[in-house]
């Protein structure tokens, strides 16, 4: 991702703030950091440039400084837009959080709208909705009387279901996701909403699909027990993670994306009523020219005794 391009409201100071990321795509780290500083002596308010310059104290090896610089984002911007205590605790400066914030997230993807599938399926090779789509016809050949499509973006993955559903609504928390997915006329509703505290009222969908979109929750028990209820008997929930290498049940990555094990997935479905039909490893994404690996998952709601 590149950094959001926001402005200090400043001119002298986006000026430096511009002359800074030049000589940090230079590979000087440390002079853009000391000119991003510079440039915040005339904008102390911006928390965009605090967190752009821990970031760079970061790449220049000075991490307290980096902390530092964060802390200050956080200070000026609580709801944390930037994602500032992610930055902390992966460094080991701040507490552990069990999801990202919520600002952050929907900040993030508003600001990726624009070059969203052309960066993620040209550039990133993401074919992972083919895939699920391929999967959740192997589990049910049938057609779907109602598929909840969760995290929908601009409807990737509503393009896969749409020819199999005969009702398709989309769940996104960034609007400029969601006016994407509009645009394309293939769901029947959407909604913009926080995955963190999502509650659904209707009619219950016989499918919901997570595609690439529980890598910004770290504990899934809240969302997976929200599916496992909102579900009709029978239903599929059908959804990937990144496949955590090493122990524990989830993690916080250098991305800011979180991995989770495979045994902590299987845990969480059994412990809300839903069976796993079928598991497979594959790769999400491409990232830095590097696999990203995750698992692919298709599990079922029994029907109720």
């Amino acid at each position: 991702m590149k950094p959001l391009q926001t402005s200090s409201g400043d001119l002298n100071a986006d000026r430096r703030a511009d002359y800074a990321e030049m000589l940090f795509a230079s590979g000087d780290h440390a002079a853009a950091a000391e000119l991003l500083l510079g440039a915040l002596e005339l904008a102390p308010q911006w928390a965009m440039g605090w967190f752009r310059l821990g970031e760079m104290q970061e790449a220049s090896g000075r991490l307290d400084l980096a902390a530092q610089a964060w802390a200050m984002s956080l200070k000026l911007d609580p709801t944390d837009r930037q994602g500032a205590a992610l930055k902390l605790q992966l460094i080991g400066k701040g507490p552990v959080a069990t999801a990202p914030p919520s600002a952050f997230v929907e900040t993030l993807f508003d600001h990726y709208a624009e070059t969203f599938e052309e960066m993620l399926v040209g550039k990133l090779d993401y074919r992972f909705p083919e895939f699920l789509e391929h999967m959740i016809r192997k589990a049910e050949p049938g057609r779907f009387r109602l598929a909840l499509d969760l995290g929908c973006g601009t409807g990737l993955m509503g393009e896969r279901l749409r020819p199999i559903v005969d009702r398709l609504e989309g769940v996104d928390i960034s609007a400029r996701m969601l006016k994407k997915a509009r645009a394309k006329g293939i769901y029947d509703a959407l909604t913009k909403a926080d995955l963190q505290g999502f509650s659904h009222s209707g009619d219950k969908p016989d499918l919901v699909t997570s595609a690439d979109v529980l890598i910004y929750i770290g504990a899934l028990d809240g969302l997976v027990g929200t599916v496992a209820g909102l579900l009709a008997d029978d239903g599929l929930f059908a959804f990937s993670v990144e496949s955590l290498a090493g122990d524990g049940d989830f993690a916080l990555q250098p991305s800011r994306r979180y991995a989770h094990s495979d045994g902590y997935v299987r845990r969480v479905l059994e412990a809300n009523g839903l069976s796993i039909l079928a598991l497979e490893p594959t790769v999400i994404r491409q990232d830095r020219r590097e696999p990203v690996k995750g698992l692919a998952v298709v599990a079922g709601k029994a029907h109720a005794a």
